[in-house]
């Protein structure tokens, strides 16, 4: 594994660097979670502006046409500037690129790119989390779509992240009868701004509204937002979760190593009022950033080669450790005065990597994966 720079891409770096000096804000996270999104939205769009966004992707869909090594590049420099790298809707448009028609990909994904249009994920049901394939949203014929036949979608998704905010949603919805389980799921764009449609945010523990419920009821959907084949959703969700879980977006590592730095900074200001267990737990935290340093440099060299596979769980579950180690680490060095005045966002960030092994899967998912798809374990 040779992930040494060339030339140009370490003339990238130093542009990349330069650029954000200049422009990258001082903080996202300010003021409520609406004033955070637009404020995340208005970096996206300065991004796109400058050349930034979008490396990877085609240059005909409105991307650099760039390759794996730059986007890891200017992860790793966002991560070190403390700003985030997109808005976060990588994976919605790579299931796009890889499954929707040449038509849809010219409308939908240019905007998506740009920032101008926003897009939720429909996966996640009540019921149907862990066991997505038991989902219940269902999408019958309209038999008033014409001779093509449209869809007429009625049910419920729940950890919708930023559906407050989407004009369109890639749904997971049943086309198939209930017993069919993942051989009758397809995958549909759905217009979030018609009729039928009702958004209820989700205060978490932390008092943001990241996550959303969404109803659908009766909704109208052309045949046309059919992505893919019918019934062909279950591979679909397979390979954008692929995409979401891993490998892990490199600039998570330079996230860690910053919020070490941080840390090291209170300890050399607490000096010896810190005990040794905590600083142990700092230790190790450190170790397993490190780990996921070098886990994620493999999975990128993977990435040089072919698309990412079930492998990428590895990552998913590394990093979520590596999260929950750092953040429990972190509030035990700060003490107690986290909790009265959280200016530093350490309480808000280790509540919120309390739920690291629950998101994109769970830790129990990854390790099925694993063992299934990977180690080509017997199911019991």
């Amino acid at each position: 594994m040779d992930l040494n720079e060339t030339p140009e891409q370490r003339a990238f770096r130093m542009r990349l660097r330069e650029w954000l000096s200049a422009n990258a804000p001082n903080r996202i996270a300010a003021g409520d979670f609406t004033d955070e999104h637009e404020a995340r939205v208005e970096w996206h769009r300065r991004l796109h502006a400058a050349g930034y966004a979008a490396l990877s992707w085609p240059t005909e869909y409105s991307g650099q046409g760039l390759g794996p090594i730059e986007e890891a590049i200017f992860a790793q420099e966002a991560g070190r500037f403390g700003v985030p790298s997109d808005l976060g809707y990588g994976f919605i448009a790579r299931a796009m690129l890889l499954f929707a028609s040449e038509e849809q990909r010219q409308r939908y994904l240019p905007p998506l790119l740009a920032g101008t249009e926003f897009w939720c994920q429909g996966f996640s049901e009540p019921d149907a989390g862990s066991d997505l394939a038991s989902l219940r949203t269902r999408a019958r014929v309209d038999p008033s779509g014409g001779p093509d036949g449209g869809f007429v979608v009625s049910g419920q998704k729940t950890w919708t992240s930023n559906a407050q905010w989407a004009d369109y949603c890639l749904c997971l919805v049943r086309t198939g009868e209930p017993e069919s389980r993942s051989k009758g799921i397809s995958t549909l764009i759905i217009d979030m701004r018609q009729p039928g449609i009702e958004v209820r945010p989700i205060r978490t523990i932390r008092g943001d509204e990241e996550f959303c419920e969404v109803f659908f009821d009766e909704v109208q959907v052309p045949r046309s937002c059919l992505v893919g084949e019918l019934d062909e959703g279950w591979r679909y969700a397979m390979v954008t979760l692929t995409y979401e879980r891993g490998p892990v977006d490199i600039g998570f590592v330079t996230k860690y190593f910053a919020l070490l730095d941080r840390l090291r900074t209170v300890l050399q200001d607490q000096g010896e009022h810190i005990d040794s267990g905590r600083r142990r737990a700092l230790a190790r935290a450190a170790v397993g950033v490190e780990v996921l340093r070098v886990q994620t440099l493999k999975s990128l060299s993977r990435r040089l080669e072919r698309p990412p596979g079930p492998e990428g769980s590895i990552d998913k579950l590394l990093m979520a450790r590596v999260e929950q180690q750092l953040l429990t680490a972190a509030v035990g060095v700060v003490g107690g005065a986290c909790l009265v005045d959280d200016d530093e966002d350490w309480f808000s960030n280790y509540l919120y990597s309390r739920a690291a092994t629950i998101y994109g899967g769970t830790e129990q998912v990854q390790k099925n994966v694993l063992a299934d798809q990977c180690l080509g374990l017997p199911r019991s």
